[in-house]
């Protein structure tokens, strides 16, 4: 059975101290929905009065969000331990997802395997939107304006919440109410119908968000909460957020003409949410894409060492970074030599590639190259950018996604719809961009297997590979496991015995029974 989780240890942990008392109170009527025994919550009783109090509450529900996604690396051991490529020298519980044997006894898969930290945000979403209109009608510098834009980020993050549930179990239960603490045990409802009420919530909450906050956008008028835009930037869902997570919903789908329309929405309006140039510097700097927060961060969650913000876990450089860059001697994942130079095949990528004589051109993504453990080092943000191997506190954003990521997608839907000069032109952005010559089919191949492998490539590391390997075997079923995993529902994750225990309308997803 999975442990319970300490909400006050998970909070303190990963979240910023600002915040940790607020979303104590938000989240403790959370463990008791999710544990069934119910009361409410006294804490709450001084909330909800003034402007200060929806501040809190809006950064406590990105503060959750943001848990759920680094607590026990999840996001990373969902997204790309679990897609089989990298190998783990030492612990057994890597290689227990790595091989899919996903209900075998570690604490860590009996932890992935239970939801409770998503449906912490759902409630913390559902709270916040059953009593915001109180300090609207209590606090007069709380104006509608202020109002309009914090309800549109709470819904996007809860739609979020669903989406990724659904991504990695399938059915989920669909709750829109926090029940003023008192939890009905409910079924799990079909995903696609979770999947159809969580893009309408996106596309609902991208019609009130502004392109940046505190930039002089229409939509959010004047300082957000009295910050200027560099507070903000890349730190809080904004339109094209919620348009290029809407693409990935339509793409896990199989929708690509709504693939195709969303992301062409990012595309087409990015410049009005950036004040930055797209740069390989965001990729090849001495401390990566991933240090900080900045707008080409399209939806992330920093980790800001200037707001005292870095953490010693949470973080991808956890699992990935050994000797020579920290001082710790084994990685517990790296990715081996063979597969390096199966993946990065092509001369003059800046991110990794071999000269004449065999020797890597840079250390972008890889350290350590020819000794017995390469370091998948593209992500290193240590202790906010002094890079001191003795003192292993980490900085990097989580980036669910990026510009990169969302063209990529874009040349992926294309090319399935049959739209292959688009295709070709979108793909060409990101590898002439990294030093790549442009798509050639008789040296680089079929067009859409270039697409799968570029995306491979260029959003290493980031949580895509497992999701983005589901996606290409729906279109063209060749890999015997992966396809198989497909027709059975293999591909989601089993349901933590203990919420079985506690919910007796919940099933088992039907691979695992």
């Amino acid at each position: 059975m999975s442990k319970p989780i300490n909400n006050k240890l998970l909070i303190r942990r990963l979240v910023p101290w600002g915040i940790a008392v607020v979303l104590l109170a938000l989240t403790g009527s959370c463990k008791k929905m999710l544990d069934v025994d119910s009361s409410r919550v006294v804490g709450e009783k001084n909330m909800w009065n003034s402007l200060e109090d929806t501040r809190a509450a809006v950064m406590g529900t990105y503060g959750l969000v943001r848990a759920a996604l680094a607590d026990y690396n999840a996001h990373w051991l969902y997204g790309d331990v679990r897609a089989g490529e990298f190998t783990s020298p030492t612990r057994q519980d890597l290689r227990a997802i790595i091989s899919n044997d996903l209900t075998a006894s570690y604490p860590s898969l009996e932890a992935l395997s239970n939801w409770r930290r998503w449906y912490a945000v759902i409630n913390s979403a559902n709270i916040f939107l059953e009593r915001v209109h109180e300090v609207h009608e209590k606090d007069l510098r709380y104006t509608e304006n202020n109002m309009v834009v914090d309800i549109a980020q709470i819904r996007f993050l809860r739609a979020f919440a669903y989406f990724y549930m659904v991504r990695n179990w399938g059915d989920v239960p669909l709750i829109v109410s926090s029940h003023d603490g008192n939890f009905e045990n409910k079924p799990r409802e079909n995903q696609d119908r979770v999947l159809a009420w969580a893009e309408q919530e996106m596309l609902a909450a991208a019609a009130d968000l502004p392109y940046r906050y505190s930039a002089g956008d229409e939509q959010q008028q004047g300082n957000y909460y009295n910050e200027t835009t560099g507070r903000w930037d890349g730190a809080l869902a904004r339109k094209l957020s919620a348009y290029a997570v809407l693409a990935h919903l339509a793409a896990w789908q199989g929708d690509y003409p709504s693939v195709a329309n969303y992301s062409k929405f990012v595309i087409d309006n990015y410049q009005k949410a950036t004040n930055d140039y797209i740069s390989t510097d965001h990729l090849t700097a001495a401390n990566g894409f991933f240090f900080n927060k900045n707008t080409n961060q399209l939806f992330g969650f920093a980790f800001d060492w200037g707001h005292v913000d870095a953490s010693f876990t949470g973080h991808i450089e956890e699992l990935t970074l050994a000797e020579p860059v920290v001082n710790k001697r084994i990685p517990d994942i790296y990715l081996p030599k063979d597969s390096i130079i199966n993946i990065f095949n092509e001369g003059g990528d800046e991110r990794f590639s071999l000269d004449t004589l065999g020797t890597p051109v840079s250390d972008r993504y890889f350290s350590n190259y020819n000794g017995r453990y390469p370091i998948f080092s593209k992500i290193k943000c240590i202790m906010g950018g002094v890079s001191d191997p003795t003192f292993r506190i980490f900085t990097s954003a989580i980036i669910f996604t990026r510009l990169e990521d969302v063209t990529l997608l874009r040349a992926e839907a294309l090319a399935v719809l049959g739209e292959r000069s688009g295709a070709i032109d979108n793909l060409n952005a990101i590898r002439t961009r990294r030093g790549l010559d442009a798509y050639n089919e008789e040296v680089n191949g079929d067009l859409l297997n270039a697409i799968f492998l570029e995306r491979q490539r260029e959003l290493m590391g980031e949580g895509h590979r497992w999701y983005d390997l589901v996606r290409y075997n729906r279109i063209r079923p060749n890999h015997a496991t992966i396809s198989q995993l497909i027709a059975r529902n293999g591909i989601y994750w089993p349901v933590a015995q203990t919420l079985l225990d506690q919910n007796k309308q919940l099933t088992q997803n039907e691979y695992w029974q």
